[in-house]
């Protein structure tokens, strides 16, 4: 028996909604395998705001740090989004969270199950047999740079930067990975005109010459972003800075035919943070049909990768693909031959899961 500490941070919109439904997964997978799971919960993003005017409590991180894992939902709010005059934002919670746990790694996979081909836009015979993990830098980039305001406030600027250390290390793991998957590895960067790209390229390059088993191509964004529609499978394990990571595992959301059927784990060294790539979707916030098995996808994650749980984690895989073979589904992966009764909404996609646990 193992006994685990989880912290349940849901966030804001249907973050609060989904990470409910997977926390009753993990309670039962605790109940099948004999664990003991504990829980707490925080406040991050625009609930923590209004609670406390801070996006990222200092009692929500050091709960955050002190856990064995965390699942997580979502962050935003549209107040935020069309006043870009805002000092404090739900997303600065998020971009701290990561910093401050040193979340280097974002692992996104991009599998799709044969009951789903009909709810993407692209043609089955393209995706049936899609398989990609996404390795997104997730501390680096423009995002974490210099960024301000000059010439009285009309020129706006971000600054990328990259080190060869952070670049080292998210190489290094996803070479590994691609060593356990089909020892294809594709590096995805800009570098005939932007610099990191070019010290991403040239440090991708050096690491490669310590796994020769693994084949590496390098492409750039652009074409990356045709071939994944055009060709998915062609990719095994892709690897690529945070912008660009985040950008293209938001479009190949599209071969699992919804961002809801999507999870993510995001790790470094310490305490992991799993959760789907969905964002709070305030549109459905409330209505109960928000789509809970990327959620429910990402407690697996966190099973396989912060407990060593692959059994448990398989059992949770296994009971999503028994639901979508039953013909269950909520309503952004439905399609006009989903029968009215089999559609359902967030409480009762999840229990169809923990029966068949």
């Amino acid at each position: 028996m193992a006994k685990k500490h989880i912290l349940i941070v849901p966030g804001d919109g249907i973050g609060q909604e989904v990470t409910a439904v997977g926390k009753k997964v993990l309670d039962k997978i605790a109940t099948k395998f004999g664990h003991e799971f504990t829980y707490d919960e925080a406040l991050i993003g625009h609930v923590a705001i209004e609670a406390t005017g801070n996006p990222l409590p200092d009692e929500s991180l050091e709960k955050m740090k002190a856990s064995d894992a965390v699942l997580f939902g979502a962050v935003g709010h549209p107040k935020y989004d069309n006043d870009p005059s805002a000092k404090v934002r739900p997303e600065q919670g998020l971009l701290k969270m990561r910093k401050e746990l040193g979340l280097y790694a974002n692992l996104r996979p991009i599998k799709l199950f044969d009951e789903l081909l009909g709810a993407s836009s692209i043609k089955p015979e393209i995706l049936k047999g899609a398989d990609i993990l996404f390795f997104r830098e997730l501390t680096g980039d423009i995002y974490f740079g210099e960024k301000g305001r000059k010439n009285n406030g009309d020129t706006a600027y971000d600054i990328a930067e990259y080190s060869r250390f952070e670049v080292e290390r998210i190489a290094r793991k996803a070479f590994e990975a691609a060593r356990t998957r089909r020892k294809k590895l594709c590096s995805v960067d800009k570098a005939n005109v932007i610099e990191t790209s070019r010290l991403w390229r040239e440090v991708v390059q050096k690491v490669a010459t310590e796994y020769p088993d693994v084949e590496v191509e390098h492409q750039f964004v652009d074409a990356t972003a045709m071939l994944l529609i055009k060709d998915p499978r062609r990719f095994d394990v892709v690897v690529t800075a945070n912008l660009f990571g985040d950008i293209l595992t938001d479009e190949a959301s599209q071969i699992a035919g919804s961002m809801g059927m999507l999870a993510s784990a995001s790790i470094g060294d310490g305490t992991g943070v799993y959760e789907p790539i969905h964002g709070s979707a305030h549109d459905i916030t409330g209505k109960g049909v928000a789509n809970p098995l990327a959620s429910i996808l990402s407690a697996a994650l966190l099973l396989d990768i912060s407990f060593g749980m692959k059994a448990e984690s398989e059992a949770v895989i296994n009971a999503v693909d028994k639901v979508l073979k039953a013909g269950f589904r909520t309503r952004d992966i439905a399609d006009a031959q989903t029968p009215a009764d089999k559609i359902l909404g967030t409480d009762a996609i999840g229990e169809e899961v923990l029966k068949n646990l």
